[in-house]
């Protein structure tokens, strides 16, 4: 037999990082699904969306605009902004790890809460730097704990807010405390992914504080309330310099001519997305109430998700809760690898997927007469 052939080898640690795994989407059979495990909107993209993405098809030949200038120009007026702060990416998945690539490396430390988004450790350790995952208190970021974490070597902290899969948010005053704490050299990351969701009155996405200071970002999405996330559309707002650094990096024509054309149509559509936004507030809440009277632990949450928390190790566990929910066509997303192995998460969904989801849980936990309002 043949001696095996070298080949070419990852840098050292590439093959120890845990690959991110989406929620599960699709389940064997024909029949359909009611999915709520991916946090996606209920009411889709908007027409006007729609409309443009399939206007677009006629310049398929061309190359986008790579700057996606029109994009960052409707953002720019929507938000009172300097288009030329704004970075567009891949989804805010490319922009964070391109923050990555620009000011992490070897010897080079980043923090993130506990149970924060799970591409934040695996964007670290891709740059060979070393995770640092600081405590939380009451499933919510800890400014202290974070604080406490600072070291030398510590040259960026990611926090989603709100986070993403307790659905809890920091207080603007927290944010800036934790700003004014970190050392003028870390970046501060802030990833808002559902804040058009957030309806809290002393929550900030972001923008005052990368407008106030040199050394703060805020990336957002378009795949949550804008219905775009087939199409892979984000974008970042920054100091002039760390743009400029964003830009020296990223693909030339990083985003597609269709999801600038569609993102474009998306931020006009106001009632579109008020619509959204006024449907997550009325289901969320009462899901919540109702869910906690069926006996499990529902945190707080300020997105457009509930995490259910369930017994562990009996019959009415998670996964078994899981199990069964596949067996009537409904998917929620397991979150053991957010160190919750009892616990699901829930896309708030239409009013008959609500519904569903509630009868359907009643049912699994032997409850009675409970029912959304």
């Amino acid at each position: 037999m043949a001696a095996a052939k070298s080949r070419p080898r990852p840098r050292p640690g590439v093959l120890d990082i845990a690959p991110y795994v989406p929620g599960t989407s699709a389940l064997p059979g024909a029949h359909p699904v009611i999915k709520l495990s991916s946090n996606e909107t209920p009411f889709g993209p908007s027409p006007r969306a729609v409309e443009a993405y399939l206007a677009s098809a006629q310049f398929l030949s061309r190359y986008p605009d790579g700057s996606a200038r029109p994009l960052r120009e409707a953002l720019a007026k929507l938000y009172g902004l300097d288009p030329d702060h704004i970075v567009c990416g891949a989804g805010s998945d490319e922009l964070l790890n391109l923050l990555a690539s620009a000011y992490l490396g070897p010897g080079d430390e980043a923090i993130y809460s506990e149970h924060g988004f799970l591409v934040y450790k695996i964007a670290i350790l891709a740059r060979g730097a070393t995770p640092i995952a600081a405590p939380e208190t009451n499933l919510t970021a800890d400014v202290d704990a974070i604080l406490a974490r600072v070291s030398p070597a510590t040259r960026v902290v990611f926090i989603a807010n709100p986070n993403n899969p307790t659905g809890t948010y920091l207080p603007f005053d927290e944010v800036k405390r934790l700003r004014a704490g970190l050392p003028d050299d870390v970046l501060l990351v802030l990833d808002a992914a559902y804040a058009e969701y957030v309806r809290a009155n002393d929550y900030e996405a972001g923008i005052e504080l990368v407008a106030t200071t040199h050394n703060t970002v805020m990336t957002r999405t378009f795949s949550k309330i804008y219905g775009l996330a087939y199409l892979r559309l984000g974008w970042a707002y920054c100091p002039t310099a760390v743009a400029d650094v964003l830009n020296r990096i990223r693909g030339p024509f990083n985003v597609s001519g269709p999801a600038i054309a569609a993102g474009v149509a998306a931020l006009g559509d106001h009632a579109h997305v008020q619509r959204a936004v006024e449907h997550n507030e009325f289901w969320r809440v009462r899901m919540a109430e109702a869910l906690s009277g069926l006996g499990l632990g529902v945190t707080p949450s300020a997105a457009n998700f509930l995490l259910l928390h369930f017994g562990e190790g009996n019959s009415k566990s998670a996964p078994a809760a899981d199990t069964f929910l596949h067996e009537r066509r409904i998917i929620l997303r397991r979150v053991a690898e957010y160190g919750f192995p009892g616990a699901l998460r829930m896309t708030i969904g239409t009013e008959e997927e609500n519904r569903a989801v509630l009868a359907a849980l009643s049912s699994f936990l032997g409850a009675k007469g409970t029912s959304a309002r």
